[in-house]
């Protein structure tokens, strides 16, 4: 059974940091991780995602340069580093774990079955 657990969201000024945290299990090797967001009023988008497998990522084009996945081994999490954070990345950040079809579509909102309860990402300018 897979159990994605998120942490480190909070509140922040326009050009801050912030790094979240998923402690995942339960997964397969095959698995793709994910970071996913949802702004009021708007669609779930995929921001970053991870092949544990291999350690390939994939990151939306308005995150790059700026955020960071990671999987942290000893304790068993994947990490998103934001930095650079703007107005508009203000969300909620679920943790998302599956098995896309095709690679480059694993920052598909469908491709995923199990989530995490999410964490709230607020940035003030």
């Amino acid at each position: 059974q897979v159990r994605l657990v998120e942490s480190g969201g909070g509140s922040v000024q326009a050009g801050g940091s912030l790094r979240l945290s998923c402690a995942a299990s339960g997964y397969d090797e095959s698995s793709s991780l994910a970071w996913f967001r949802q702004a009021p009023g708007k669609e779930r988008e995929g921001v970053a995602s991870l092949y544990p497998g291999d350690g390939a990522t994939r990151y939306t084009d308005s995150v790059k340069g700026r955020f960071s996945i990671s999987q942290n081994s000893a304790e068993n999490t994947v990490d998103l580093q934001m930095t650079g954070l703007k107005p508009e990345a203000t969300a909620m950040y679920y943790c998302a774990a599956g098995r896309p079809l095709v690679r480059n579509w694993s920052l598909i909102r469908g491709q995923y079955h199990d989530w995490g309860q999410g964490t709230q990402v607020t940035v003030s300018s």
